[in-house]
């Protein structure tokens, strides 16, 4: 799921190389942060939050499907 969400974030961005996803497991739930850089920020949120949200949305799924709980925090650079 982590190489899911950079792939995506390295995707939307103008610079790829800034995308950095850091994984916390704790049993049988996920937490990734995923950290752009700060021009980059808007691409990543989108207007009213809704890129991130799909971002989200996709992991959810995906998570399920493995059976675990994940959420996706973007961080502030």
């Amino acid at each position: 799921m982590k190489a899911m969400i950079e792939y995506i974030a390295r995707s939307l961005v103008d610079k790829p190389e800034a995308v950095v996803v850091n994984e916390f497991r704790s049993g049988d739930r996920l937490r990734l942060e995923l950290s752009v850089a700060r021009e980059d920020m808007g691409r990543v949120i989108g207007k009213g939050g809704r890129v991130a949200n799909a971002i989200r949305t996709l992991l959810r799924v995906a998570a399920e499907r493995e059976g675990v709980q994940a959420t996706l925090d973007v961080l502030e650079p």
